[in-house]
């Protein structure tokens, strides 16, 4: 087996894990602020990564569900766990990029391929698998990702759901990224969803078909970030309460909030 080269250990030799798994359509769509419309597949995208952010690791999960805004076809990004604290709050602040703290655990030993996930004591996703052998490289290809850039007013009142006001209103941001392909290679294993109040992914987006799952070094080869337009203030109010950074519905930064989607 082929394999990329470089410095042994240096972790921009580490590849990303990608496990793309096919969910029920209802639950993806009620993820989904007024706007932003779900894609043609019911698709969940998980990253797991190991990556200098901006010169040391940055070990981290990436969620996106298929979803497309002002007809152009892309992922809106249920949030970004990792474990590197200086990166969350100037993320969130500056490009709405929804990142949370996260531990994970990542790491191939030949063949052997082991990820897991854990966030406020609570483990909630777990792979082990082996890779089964090179596939052909991906030709170049862009992901149109949305974030979601949100403030709502000083003193707002977290328990008056139908009255929210902004500082600054809910704004999709656009990020533009154009990926190449050093490697890939194809991974056979099992995922595990755990129950969690502060990860629902078994509750809010259940596997009904593993679809893939890589190993793939990339190659960045562009990114951009811009404003693509407005969200509509009242139909975001039940979304603008999260878990934490994420974009998974919560009350004050806790476990989900059901009454907001009654």
């Amino acid at each position: 087996m082929s394999t990329p080269n470089g410095n042994p250990g240096d972790i921009h030799n580490w590849p990303i894990l990608k496990v793309v798994y096919r969910t029920d359509p209802e639950k993806l769509a009620a993820l989904l602020p007024p706007g932003i419309k779900p894609g043609k597949d019911p698709l969940v995208k998980l990253n797991i990564y190991n990556y200098p952010v901006p010169d040391e690791p940055e070990l981290g999960i990436l969620t996106t569900v298929n979803a497309d805004f002002n007809g152009i076809e892309g992922e809106y990004a249920l949030g970004y766990g990792i474990d590197q604290e200086s990166a969350i709050f100037s993320s969130q602040e500056i490009n709405g990029q929804p990142k949370y703290p996260c531990n994970t655990s990542f790491y191939r030993e030949q063949d052997r391929v082991v990820a897991r996930c854990t966030h406020n004591g609570y483990t909630f996703f777990e792979f082990e698998g082996k890779s089964v052998g090179v596939e052909p490289n991906l030709d170049d290809f862009t992901v149109n990702e949305w974030w979601i850039k949100v403030s709502r007013a000083v003193g707002s009142d977290f328990s008056d759901m139908s009255n929210v006001k902004y500082d600054f209103p809910p704004h999709v941001v656009h990020v533009k990224s154009v990926y190449g392909t050093v490697h890939l290679e194809k991974v056979e294993g099992k995922i595990r969803f755990l129950e969690s109040p502060w990860d629902p992914y078994a509750t809010r987006l259940p596997m009904r078909e593993l679809v893939s799952a890589n190993l793939w070094w990339a190659v960045f080869k562009e990114r951009s970030i811009s404003i693509a337009g407005e969200l509509d203030p009242k139909g975001f109010a039940p979304f603008s309460d999260v878990i934490g950074g994420s974009r998974w519905p919560g009350f004050q930064g806790g476990p989900l909030r059901e009454d907001c989607f009654k």
